[in-house]
């Protein structure tokens, strides 16, 4: 597993019945997490003490409850920010399992000693650009969500790189990636966090495990003759990291050579010293 570990300002306090006992800064935050299926002791008077719990509701969706928090607040992770922002289905605009990430994207793009272009998809509010740009790279973020690309903007702002060679795009990512092919554009590095489900522009449906394979050999189009890293993350229930590991080596192993590692990511848990799973990543790189 890689563990985030290194966080300074946010931490999972416990994990119990389906719940987790967060700290965001200074603020104290209760949400669902369905990997949490034991059952322990709530001793942590915080878990009566938060300042914003996300209900579910039987019926689908959820909502905020006891909500005492500002309309945002900045949280840092080593050199980067955030704009910490309560929106629907229990999400914050962050997701802090994928620090590991970011340290991996910045000391790679670092230790490559030579410009380095890179392309995120389905890059949400920009944690994998920033830590891309804070290596010093080149960066186009794509996403369909205009909302979400406004907030990476205002991230990259609050971070320092608000000059930072990012081509900020909104746009489908597969719409994208065709027109990219077509425009003859490389990169050195490619990230992307696909969804599970979800819909294009004209209808088409996008089914991750139909999906994913026919449009990693698209994007395998996109690398340049001396590419450096992919970086595949997925949230997808059941979907194991050998598996991504396989589909990365499989497209971009048998182009390049390189080799590829998968984990899951994980978040320390301070009351029992356990590890929260949450979500699987494939790195696969040149060297």
């Amino acid at each position: 597993m890689w563990i985030s570990e290194n966080w300074k300002e946010y931490e999972v306090l416990d994990a119990s019945d389906g719940e987790k006992l967060e700290r965001w800064g200074s603020y104290i935050l209760v949400r669902p997490d369905p990997q949490v299926i034991w059952s322990t002791p709530r001793t942590d008077p915080r878990w009566r003490k938060y300042d914003a719990r996300y209900a579910r509701s039987n019926t689908g969706g959820g909502q905020w409850n006891e909500h005492r928090l500002p309309e945002h607040w900045a949280l840092h992770y080593r050199d980067l920010c955030f704009l910490i922002k309560p929106m629907n289905f229990k999400h914050t605009g962050v997701f802090p399992e994928q620090a590991v990430n970011w340290d991996f994207i910045t000391e790679t793009i670092r230790g490559a000693g030579r410009p380095v272009n890179v392309l995120n998809l389905f890059a949400y509010t920009g944690g994998a650009t920033l830590a891309a740009a804070k290596g010093g790279a080149s960066v186009c973020h794509v996403d369909a969500a205009k909302g979400m690309v406004q907030m990476a903007r205002d991230n990259a702002r609050a971070s320092g790189l608000e000059n930072a060679p990012i081509r900020w795009i909104v746009d489908d990512c597969g719409k994208f990636v065709e027109r990219e092919l077509r425009r003859g554009r490389r990169y050195d590095a490619i990230i992307m966090d696909p969804p599970s489900y979800g819909r294009g522009p004209s209808g088409e449906i996008w089914k991750l495990e139909t999906s994913l394979w026919p449009f990693l050999e698209q994007v395998c189009g996109l690398l340049s003759e001396a590419p450096l890293f992919v970086l595949v993350n997925s949230y997808t229930t059941g979907l194991a990291p050998s598996v991504v590991g396989y589909m990365l080596d499989s497209v971009f192993g048998k182009r390049f050579g390189g080799h590829t590692e998968a984990q899951e990511l994980g978040l320390p848990v301070t009351a029992s010293g356990l590890c929260l799973p949450c979500g699987a990543t494939g790195r696969w790189q040149a060297k």
